[in-house]
């Protein structure tokens, strides 16, 4: 097969074809590696190619697949977010402060990914320590969309903090990639880039050896090129992990084999107060259009409210700082990273974490240090955890009425780079319909579902209830059938 239609396979495609011999592991690789060679100047999607490695995995997957012990993901090739710490290679977060940390050890999800049989591409770029919803704030400079407004040459973002997996998925520069969701960032940059993603609930994949940006938040999952792809993904990456004590200890279901089912008779909840005075008559349309698609799949749709709603964006930017400021703390130059030199320990403090850390990055140290300071820490902090339990109740109460809710995943396509970077808030306001369910812990999977008057992808999300990731499958397979969203970017690059 051309090295093109290698890289333009489905991860099932490159699965079937792998198992049907009618290509190798290492071919698969080396079209991939080649694809990045080519774009990746350009897009900026990999901070770190590792063609040796993946050419010796892609290797040894063959022998395995030759021996009759190939694993689910045998030959697959993907691209690792640089947020996941791989033994042996770099791991940054796309931070300076990091500076060339190699990681003497493995995260549990790339380790699950390993032991299946994946080879890994290399490392991709991302915000700094997932900080950010254009991937602006990476140390290794912005990730370029793949997509072009039409008659436009701008450049525009890929979203955040996931860009470089969005990025690479749609450029066809990985089979699909591992990213993290804290407050969106897979889901965001899936719809920015006409890509799916998946968080799964909170617990459902290890947080071991993933940078940590606010724990009680992150959750690992993938950004595929279909929903059947992001379901056989997650199968591998989940897991219980005695290493994480927030990992949930139950069994990991056979997701895509939820893909496909039919869908007739389940309730799908609309909120209210997700129908903002600010949203684009396109995106309105969209989701009114998504409403009519699962209706003629057979569900029963009901309006639903989340009065909490409104407080989820202040609620999430107290609680994210907060656990990053506690987390960041390690970061002093002393045991690995980044040091700067000072007259005193203090100051070698100072210097390292004045040159280490971007602006964004520091915005949220300082954010999360004042909420949690004596005198404050009762005004803020506790407030939005009460805030915050609030949501989740909100949730649970229209989980009784329904089993899953539909919304935008976001309140705009793509932008521009540039555009909102003077504007801190314009830039969280991105999240507006994605922290919700961080904040409660919920499964969200954002589809492909159609496109904006320049041309650009627009997804639509899909919330269920904790550990019902099922459900979500098969109800995103019944919106990426309806859709039957088949565009790509144009290669510019």
């Amino acid at each position: 097969m051309a090295a093109s239609s290698l890289t333009g396979l489905t991860l099932k495609g490159a699965l079937d074809g792998l198992a049907a011999k009618r290509f190798s592991a290492e071919e698969l690789a080396a079209a991939h590696l080649d694809a990045i060679s080519a774009a990746n100047p350009h897009l900026n999607a990999y901070v770190l190619e590792t063609p040796d490695q993946a050419l010796a995995m892609a290797r040894a997957s063959d022998a395995r697949r030759a021996a009759g012990e190939a694993g689910p993901l045998d030959g697959i090739a993907l691209g690792i977010k640089d947020l996941f710490c791989t033994e042996g290679v770099r791991s940054t977060a796309a931070s300076k402060i990091l500076g060339n940390f190699v990681p003497p050890y493995e995260s549990t999800v790339t380790a699950h990914l390993w032991r299946d049989g994946a080879v890994m591409l290399g490392k991709l770029n991302m915000d700094e320590f997932a900080m950010g919803s254009s991937n602006e704030t990476s140390a290794f400079g912005p990730v370029t969309n793949p997509w072009r407004a039409r008659g436009s040459n701008h450049p525009l973002t890929p979203g955040g903090s996931s860009g470089g997996s969005a990025a690479a998925v749609a450029a066809d520069l990985c089979l699909a990639a591992t990213a993290t969701d804290t407050g969106g960032s897979i889901r965001q940059p899936a719809a920015f880039t006409g890509t799916v993603g998946v968080k799964p609930t909170y617990g459902r994949c290890s947080r071991y050896g993933v940078v940590a940006f606010a724990s009680s938040l992150d959750q690992a999952g993938p950004i595929a090129k279909t929903v059947e792809d992001a379901a056989i993904l997650l199968r591998s990456m989940a897991g219980h992990d005695p290493k994480d004590s927030t990992s949930l200890d139950v069994e990991t279901p056979d997701f895509a084999s939820f893909v496909g089912r039919s869908v007739k008779g389940l309730r799908i909840g609309v909120p209210d107060e997700y129908r903002l005075d600010a949203m684009p008559a396109e995106i309105a349309a969209l989701w009114d259009q998504g409403v009519e698609w699962l209706q003629r799949a057979g569900c029963e749709i009901k309006r639903v409210s989340l009065p909490h709603t409104k407080y989820a964006l202040p609620t999430y930017y107290i609680v994210a700082p907060a656990e990053a400021s506690s987390n960041l703390a390690r970061y002093d130059g002393m045991r690995f990273g980044l040091r700067e030199d000072g007259a005193n320990l203090t100051e070698v403090y100072e210097n390292t974490r004045a040159a280490g850390f971007g602006e964004e990055v520091k915005r949220r140290i300082l954010i999360g240090t004042y909420v949690l300071s004596a005198g404050y820490y009762d005004a803020y902090y506790l407030k939005a955890q009460k805030v915050r339990r609030r949501i989740a109740d909100d949730f649970d109460a229209a989980f009784r009425e329904v089993d899953a809710l539909l919304t935008p995943t976001a309140p705009s396509a793509a932008f521009a780079l540039g555009d909102r970077v003077s504007d801190p808030v314009a830039m969280y306001l991105n999240d507006v319909f994605t922290v919700t369910t961080n904040l409660a812990g919920l499964p969200g999977v954002s589809v492909p579902a159609g496109l904006d008057s320049g041309g650009l992808p627009l997804g639509l999300q899909l919330i269920g209830r904790a550990l019902d990731e099922g459900t979500l499958f098969s109800l995103a397979s019944a919106l990426e059938e309806a859709a039957a969203f088949r565009a790509k970017p144009t290669p510019w690059w």
